[in-house]
């Protein structure tokens, strides 16, 4: 036994009114500069990084060095390296 009544659909009204956020035809805008065409609920969208710039999809690795971490990083763990020459 169902308890629910499953009720047809009216003549033009497929949804609901007044409950839905208005949908936009805008542009996802990169910081490298490229521009998506898309559909949102966002006027405007910002990313930093896209399928054009992000390293995963262009094979090339960039590293983004942010107030000297990674030559900190090597410094901190050069005492660790085998040192060459010797074994």
């Amino acid at each position: 036994m169902c308890r629910f009544s499953i009720q047809p659909i009216k003549e033009g009204k497929l949804m609901k009114e007044n409950i839905h956020p208005q949908y936009f035809q805008t542009v996802i805008k990169c910081a490298c500069g490229n521009e998506i065409p898309t559909g949102s609920t966002k006027k405007e969208i910002r990313v930093e990084i896209c399928s054009k710039c992000h390293p995963f999809y262009t094979g090339k690795q960039k590293l983004v060095d942010s107030a000297g971490r990674i030559e900190r990083f090597r410094r901190k763990y050069e005492k660790y390296q085998k040192p060459e020459g010797k074994e």
